[in-house]
């Protein structure tokens, strides 16, 4: 890759939504539309990613016209793997490196409505400090265990070749692939921030609270 800039500036981030899974954890429905406290999982997540990127988009492979209406107020691209059969995220991932219009895409799954409005702003410094490609968030609970929260991520895009040969061999999982890279790992204080939503069970409970 490139020797960074001393800053890595938001209008150089392409901002990524991952909403194309399957949905297996809801009963196949589309994770990304189901609501909470009146508005879409996705709907959250574009409005806490957003104002951290200079564009984004949305890595979805069903109802792409209403995920373009979630995106309207950002002019969001929706991109469809390029892979069949649901893959996993790292297709979204690399929908969303291959269709970057800049160096640098910031990643966020559409379960996580309460993502760190400063996950952009500290992965890039992570990023620049150490000079890497890859920056990933942590958080540690009450008991010091740490967890990787790998698709929090930011990624330059010079890895879109990468990635694509990982995918060709066969290879579907995050963690493997960032282990052959060097990567940072930035700690965030608040849990909650990661919280993703796993059943419809869940996501009633969140919408009574």
């Amino acid at each position: 890759m490139p020797d960074l800039p001393a800053a890595i500036p938001a209008s150089d981030i392409t901002g990524l939504v991952l909403a194309g899974g399957r949905g297996q954890r809801m009963g196949g429905a589309d994770k990304g539309l189901q609501t909470l406290h009146g508005q879409p999982l996705a709907a959250h997540v574009l409005a806490r990613l957003a104002p951290q990127v200079g564009t984004i988009a949305i890595s979805a492979n069903r109802n792409h016209e209403i995920y373009a209406t979630l995106g309207a107020p950002w002019q969001a691209r929706v991109l469809a793997d390029t892979l069949p059969d649901y893959p996993g995220p790292l297709a979204g991932l690399l929908a969303g490196l291959r269709a970057a219009r800049t160096e640098w895409l910031l990643s966020a799954p559409c379960d996580s409505p309460w993502l760190p409005a400063d996950l952009g702003a500290r992965l890039a410094e992570a990023s620049r400090a150490r000079g890497v490609a890859i920056a990933t968030a942590t958080t540690t609970n009450a008991a010091g265990e740490v967890s990787l929260h790998p698709v929090f991520a930011l990624l330059h895009t010079s890895l879109a070749d990468d990635l694509a040969a990982f995918l060709d061999a066969g290879e579907r999982k995050v963690r493997a692939w960032y282990a052959r890279h060097t990567a940072a790992e930035v700690s965030f204080a608040d849990e909650r921030a990661f919280y993703n939503v796993n059943s419809l069970q869940e996501l009633a409970d969140l919408d009574r609270a």
